[in-house]
């Protein structure tokens, strides 16, 4: 069901759920990076990837990541710029510090599928955090024939800075350490992802908070999930919401913010842009909602 009520009125019922929240669990999806202003198509496209448009014909950043590129040294020249400027470079605005101001003193986590390390770069606590599809700062072995990750900032930024002609020099091609087999980005695409050590204490970390939290006052804050795979976030925020009379569950997502009708009176749906949303609640000072 869609939430009609007046949107001052949302606001104050997402304030006074912080208010009473003793723990806020934040469950993030690809439109909250897109309220930050990482998209994908359009202006910041062609500022960027131009001459791939030009040579491939593809006309968004993630259709270009899915191009059989003819050798390592193009799929590179495009993967290392791709990266850099999603996961290197500042973002656009400032929607993820917003959203820090507004939990900052509260007991959170947070569960996300998005992979552009937005969340830590902004100050968040990292053994808060559950990146379940990945980190673009990450290398993995394609095959994989270990389950280690390889951070990648300082090979990226070369693979920026010496490419030319849609080309990295091949010398700067990463290979797995152990097989020698190419390296490749650790996103869940398919059975070959690499959950390492570090994906899986953040698994176990996240599961603690909830049981540490189960029955009691918490707040289930999703932002910007669609329907991609809501089998991570969505659907299970909906079932411990039904399952804990105490608990609240807000959905923030322009034009696609709906709950179950078995929850309804649990929950506050926005159909608005999740910057704005945060902007209006943090109105009166950074502490307004958890005061």
């Amino acid at each position: 069901m869609k939430y009609t009520r007046n949107y001052s009125e949302q606001i104050d019922r997402i304030r006074l759920a912080l208010r009473n929240a003793e723990a806020v669990v934040i469950g993030a999806g690809a439109g909250l990076s897109t309220s930050a202003g990482y998209v994908y198509a359009g202006t910041r496209f062609h500022e960027n990837f131009r001459d791939f448009e030009e040579k491939y014909g593809f006309h968004d950043m993630y259709s270009g990541g899915f191009y059989p590129y003819a050798s390592l040294e193009e799929y590179w020249a495009y993967w290392s710029r791709y990266v850099c400027l999603n996961r290197y470079l500042p973002p656009p605005k400032p929607v993820y510090g917003e959203l820090l101001r507004l939990v900052r003193n509260r007991d959170y986590f947070v569960l996300t599928t998005n992979v552009d390390h937005c969340f830590q770069r902004a100050g968040f606590d990292k053994a808060r955090l559950f990146y379940t599809q990945g980190d673009y700062g990450l290398f993995q072995c394609s095959v994989p024939c270990h389950h280690q990750t390889y951070d990648n900032e300082e090979q990226i930024r070369r693979m920026v800075a010496e490419q030319k002609d849609m080309k990295i020099p091949s010398d700067l091609i990463p290979y797995c350490p152990r097989c020698g087999k190419p390296m490749t980005m650790n996103l869940r695409a398919d059975d070959t992802f690499v959950q390492d050590r570090g994906w899986e204490e953040a698994s176990r970390r996240y599961r603690a908070f909830l049981r540490r939290f189960e029955g009691r006052r918490i707040l289930f804050l999703e932002l910007g999930v669609g329907g991609n795979t809501p089998v991570i976030i969505k659907y299970p925020f909906w079932r411990m919401t039904m399952q804990n009379r105490n608990a609240v569950y807000v959905c923030i997502n322009a034009g696609e913010a709906v709950c179950p009708h078995e929850i309804e009176g649990q929950s506050v749906c926005v159909n608005e842009d999740i910057g704005a949303v945060l902007g209006a609640l943090l109105q009166g000072g950074a502490d307004a909602a958890a005061d």
